[in-house]
Parts: C-alpha cells; sequence; structure tokens
C-alpha cells in the first residue's frame, strides 16, 4: 500500500442517457380481428345468478330434500350473468328444449352501468 495513487487510472465516462436506449413496443390494435382471430377459442366459465341469501349454519344443517331456500330476489326479475366472475349482463330466464336459458336484456360495463345498446 505505498503509493495507491500511482495504480489509478482515468477512463472516460460516457454521458448516461434520461430515457430508454431501447424502442417502444408498439400495442397491436384490438380492433384489428386478425390480432384478436386466435382468442376466438379460449372457454370462458358463464355463470348466471337466480339471486342470494344468508343463513345460519344451523338452517343450513336442517335442509333436506324438498326444503325451500328463499333468495333476495322476486320472481320475474332479471338474473346477472358473470363471465369469468365479473357482471356482464343481466336477462330473464327462459326455457329452451326442457332446458334453462337466459335471454339477454341489458349489458353492463365494467363499473355496472348498463351500456347503451
Amino acid at each position: 500500500m505505498e503509493n495507491i495513487e500511482d495504480e489509478i487510472q482515468e477512463m472516460p465516462v460516457s454521458r448516461i442517457q434520461d430515457g430508454p436506449t431501447e424502442k417502444p413496443v408498439r400495442k397491436p390494435e384490438i380492433n384489428n380481428l386478425s390480432n384478436i382471430e386466435f382468442l376466438m377459442d379460449v372457454s370462458l366459465r358463464v355463470t348466471v345468478e337466480l339471486g342470494r341469501t344468508r343463513m345460519q349454519l344451523a338452517r343450513i344443517i336442517e335442509l333436506k330434500h324438498g326444503s325451500v331456500v328463499e333468495l333476495d330476489r322476486l320472481a320475474g326479475d332479471p338474473v346477472d350473468v358473470f363471465v369469468n366472475d365479473h357482471m356482464v349482463a343481466r336477462g330473464e330466464v327462459v326455457v329452451v328444449d326442457d332446458k334453462f336459458g337466459v335471454r339477454i336484456i341489458e349489458m353492463v360495463s365494467a363499473n355496472g352501468e348498463k351500456v347503451a345498446p
């Protein structure tokens, strides 16, 4: 450690740029059909909610064949349609070839407001 200053060499330092050095990646346009066409075969979970209720555990344990669970909606009220747990529409229950179905009566935005047709 006799003379440390003799071992130090000066090196040129380049100026650091403020912005990114790489070009930003362009996002594909969502409206372009060729960009979303590959998503058309993706399977999504669709759930229709007829209504809800809260019950004490003692009442749930007492449920048996023939028990009726009262829901928070009236007969004829619209049902909620969810796609992957996000409400997307409201509809009315219909019967199609002995199976239940839902006729969409209004679409709903992400914040729960009615979407204009």
